[in-house]
């Protein structure tokens, strides 16, 4: 696609509105970001989402994040094309009508292709 590398604060900026779809349940905003297929794993599993399931758990979640904060924010691009971001996020949701905060270690996994990045593989994992 290109020899140049893409930069942290550019990929930071797609996690970023990645997240920001989440808070405002822009199904349409997530799904443009992912991939035809993305591969995510977490507390539930592991699971495949497609563009169409990813608009529609977006829209349709039963529990609203209200916020997020990233620390601990590490890049590495092995490839001009790939880009790996990983972080620690502080998340402030309400789920069954209770707000809480819960903290976890998140990467994603970009791929520039022929529409630009998208995101085509993200973990989380919980911690206490």
């Amino acid at each position: 696609m290109t020899d140049t590398h893409p930069t942290k604060d550019e990929i930071l900026a797609l996690e970023t509105a990645y997240w920001d779809a989440l808070c405002r349940k822009d199904g349409a905003a997530a799904s443009r970001l992912s991939s035809e297929s993305t591969i995510v794993s977490g507390k539930q599993g592991i699971m495949t989402i497609t563009r169409p399931q990813m608009k529609s758990l977006t829209e349709e979640s039963k529990w609203v994040l209200n916020g997020y904060r990233f620390d601990e924010v590490s890049f590495l691009s092995p490839t001009p094309d790939v880009a790996i971001l990983a972080y620690t996020v502080t998340q402030t949701v309400t789920m069954d009508g209770k707000a809480q905060t819960l903290r976890a270690a998140d990467s994603s996994t970009w791929v520039r292709g022929p529409q630009g990045w998208t995101c085509c593989a993200h973990s989380e994992a919980f911690r206490d």
